[in-house]
C-alpha cells in the first residue's frame, strides 16, 4: 500500500497530513487541499548526471533552422520546449556556455560537464523561460512542433506538419 502525501494552505501556512478524515475536517474549516503533483516531464543528460523536471505543459515546442542551431545539434534543425522557469527544477551540476546571436541578444546553454549533452537553455530577452532540447526528454510523444524559425536556412528534405507556423 502506497502513501500520498497531502498539503494544505490557508494564507500562507501549510500543513502536511496523510488521514483522509483530517482531509475533510480541515478542509470544511476554510483550507484548500492541495496535493502534490508529480513531474509532467522528465529530462536529463547522456549520463544522468544533470537533469531536470517540468511540472507543467510546455507553453511552446518550435523548430529552430539557423546555422547556429544546426552547429550546436549536429543536425538538421534544434527542437526545443519551452517552459515558464517557475515550473523547472533542476538536478545536477552544469557548465554554461553563453553564445551572442547575429541580433546582440545572449543564450545561456547549460550542458553537463561530464557527457557534454546540453539538458537546457535561456534566452536573455525571456529571463522567466527556461528551454529544453526535446531529445532530452524521457517521453517525447506529445510534443509536436508549433513553430518552426529562421525556414530560409531549413534543409530542402525536412517537412513539417500542415499547422506548424512558419517564420522565415
Amino acid at each position: 500500500m502506497t502513501s500520498k502525501k497531502h498539503s494544505l494552505t490557508r494564507a500562507g501556512g501549510a500543513i502536511s497530513f496523510d488521514s483522509p478524515k483530517m482531509q475533510e475536517s480541515v478542509a470544511a474549516s476554510g483550507y484548500a487541499l492541495r496535493r502534490k503533483t508529480m513531474s509532467k516531464y522528465h529530462a536529463a543528460c547522456s549520463c544522468g548526471q544533470l537533469s531536470l523536471s517540468a511540472n507543467a505543459e510546455p507553453m511552446r515546442v518550435s523548430l529552430c533552422h539557423c546555422r547556429a542551431c544546426q552547429r550546436r545539434t549536429g543536425s538538421a534543425f534544434g527542437y526545443q520546449a519551452r517552459f515558464a522557469r517557475e515550473a523547472i527544477s533542476i538536478n545536477g551540476n552544469s557548465t554554461q556556455y553563453v553564445r551572442t546571436g547575429d541580433s546582440g541578444g545572449t543564450v545561456t546553454f547549460s550542458f553537463c560537464p561530464h557527457c557534454g549533452a546540453t539538458v537546457f537553455f535561456e534566452i536573455g530577452s525571456v529571463p522567466e523561460i527556461i528551454s529544453v532540447p526535446v531529445g532530452t526528454f524521457a517521453m517525447q510523444t506529445c510534443m509536436t512542433p508549433e513553430l518552426s524559425i529562421f525556414t530560409k536556412h531549413k534543409h530542402a528534405w525536412v517537412k513539417l506538419p500542415d499547422a506548424t507556423e512558419n517564420i522565415e
